[in-house]
């Protein structure tokens, strides 16, 4: 059994104080896995899927580029300030180690993708590598709390994650070897197998408070207009049907894990009706612009191709409800977070 550094002691202290005789606790822990939905700049990793340099983060505080794929707060974070939860730095970033190890920890790695080979393009690191890591992470905890100690604490962490855009965008629908071999529909059964599956190891590993988003409406992405839509909407609508069917099987394995995954509370976020209605009707939601994002022509831009040297980027984003081809603005991640928030509460209810 591993003992409490002595440094940590004091801190140690208060933080257990909150761990109350009938085990519920009013601190939770925050646990962040996934893909570019949820990262907040692993910049540490090396990939070249990275939002680390202008004009992300332009509005963000003190206009830090901290490798968000926004022009400033992503949709986590809004929700980690509505659950009054911390938002924990990214794991083997230098600064998760001594009591930033109590607060929780973020694997998250953009391009990562339930389908391990998505990720393995793209160099990012894949949700079963994540959870490698976060065993690891337990370890590193029991050597600072006590071994004793670590299922209490897991028990009442947050598990949030996000995953399945990347295995589509950036494998499926551009990858013949996939495309050919595999319809739509049984390609997505691959993924609900892979989520599956994530869910019961990250279970026994002693999560019991999880939340996963829905699939975004991948037709609405001014990137995916512009390269599937070939002048009509009829192929990009294709794509959307296969956002909708994934996301009706993500909700029905969802439900039939926490039937069968004793004390297992299982979220699902559906993000994708809020950012369709606000992409379909935007003036409805205080937006101007949704066809175009704000980065460059709007049309195409994201990543690499979204950089200071971009002609026609917006000078106010808030107008619009993409920041690049492929992610919302701030603005939008906001009104997207406010209307998860019901869903976001019932996470930490007893």
């Amino acid at each position: 059994m591993g003992f409490p550094s002595p440094s940590l002691a004091p801190f140690l202290t208060l933080f257990l104080v909150f761990f109350v005789a009938d085990g519920q606790s009013s601190v939770h822990p925050f646990f962040i896995f996934g893909d570019y939905v949820v990262d907040i700049g692993n910049n540490h990793i090396y990939t070249f899927i990275k939002a680390n340099f202008p004009p992300y983060g332009r509005d963000f505080v003190r206009h830090e580029r901290t490798g968000r794929f926004c022009n400033g707060k992503l949709a986590i974070d809004f929700i980690a300030d509505m659950l009054g939860l911390t938002y924990p730095p990214p794991y083997l970033s230098g600064r998760d180690r001594g009591t930033n190890l109590l607060i929780g920890a973020n694997f998250v790695s953009a391009s990562s993708s339930y389908y391990d080979a998505t990720a393995n393009l793209y160099r990012a690191i894949p949700l079963s590598r994540q959870l490698w890591y976060y065993r690891e992470y337990q370890n590193r905890l029991a050597a600072i709390v006590g071994r004793s100690n670590v299922a209490s604490i897991m028990s009442c962490a947050i598990f949030i994650f996000s995953a399945g855009s990347s295995d589509f965008l950036q494998n499926y629908y551009v990858n013949p070897l996939l495309y050919l071999a595999l319809t739509p529909d049984r390609f997505s059964d691959l993924l609900i197998q892979s989520y599956m599956h994530f869910i019961q190891r990250l279970y026994a590993l002693g999560a019991r408070r999880i939340g996963v988003t829905t699939l975004p409406p991948i037709r609405c992405l001014p990137a995916t207009i512009t390269i599937f839509g070939m002048g009509s909407n009829v192929w990009v609508e294709s794509l959307n049907n296969d956002a909708v069917s994934f996301n009706y099987k993500l909700n029905a394995t969802s439900h039939s894990l926490q039937n069968n995954l004793h004390d297992l509370k299982l979220v699902v976020f559906d993000a994708y009706q809020p950012l369709y209605e606000i992409a379909t009707n935007p003036s409805k939601h205080g937006f101007f612009v949704a066809r175009r994002a704000c980065c460059g022509t709007g049309l195409l831009e994201t990543l690499i191709l979204c950089n200071q040297e971009s002609i026609g980027t917006c000078a106010n984003a808030s107008e619009y409800v993409f920041w690049d081809g492929l992610h919302p603005s701030e603005a939008a991640n906001y009104a997207l977070a406010s209307r998860l928030a019901s869903s976001d509460i019932s996470l930490i209810t007893p």
